[in-house]
């Protein structure tokens, strides 16, 4: 028996997934920016609620918008609104997926080109201690159906014994090993967001 793949991306699960991320960053924000003190700015926690507070309101702007529109409105928000790296790359992740949505809604595939995006814009790989780290194997256990909370923490959690390589942590060096990536448990939170909001059945 064929399994049925249903894991296609709407916009009512594309909204639920923003409601749900927006109160996640919103309940952990200090969090956030308490983890991006001692190796970033300390900032990443209200720039992200900014981004999300932009997110929100845009995409209430938007009436009976398509999965593109949706993508985009989002992509737009956090480009404006998030300072620092994390803007630009999780606006450009959004953007990919925007710009191939019509090829195809499944998650597995628009997080690769998000993922992808990710990479080009940043030029960070798997290990440099990044929110790479976290997109990679979440993209890795979706594209084989097997994506659950877990194995995202566990991700997040995989990026406190690296050494930085890329952003204001890399500028530490060995320093910045004992401590979770910011950015990686931010993009713990997207995902924990999109397992909730029932992105994968």
């Amino acid at each position: 028996m064929v399994k049925e793949k249903m894991d296609m991306l709407t916009v009512e699960i594309v909204n639920k997934w923003m409601e749900l991320f927006y109160e996640k960053i919103s309940e952990k924000k200090a969090y956030l920016s308490e983890l991006d003190t001692p190796i970033g700015d300390g900032d990443h926690g209200n720039n992200m609620m900014r981004g999300m507070q932009g997110v929100k309101d845009g995409l209430e702007k938007l009436e009976n918008p398509d999965l593109k529109e949706t993508f985009k409105a989002i992509a737009m928000a956090l480009i404006s609104k998030v300072g620092g790296a994390a803007g630009p790359l999780y606006g450009t992740a959004f953007l990919e997926m925007a710009k191939n949505c019509e090829e195809s809604q499944a998650p597995a595939d628009l997080f690769r080109y998000a993922l992808d995006g990710i990479k080009k814009r940043g030029g960070a790989s798997v290990g440099d201690k990044t929110l790479v780290d976290v997109w990679t194997p979440v993209v890795d256990n979706l594209g084989k159906d097997e994506l659950v909370v877990e194995v995202v923490q566990k991700a997040a959690e995989g990026t406190k014994n690296l050494v930085a390589k890329k952003g204001r942590a890399s500028y530490l060096g060995e320093r910045s090993a004992g401590h979770l990536d910011p950015g990686a448990v931010s993009s713990c939170y997207l995902f924990e967001s999109f397992i909730e909001a029932g992105g994968i059945k």
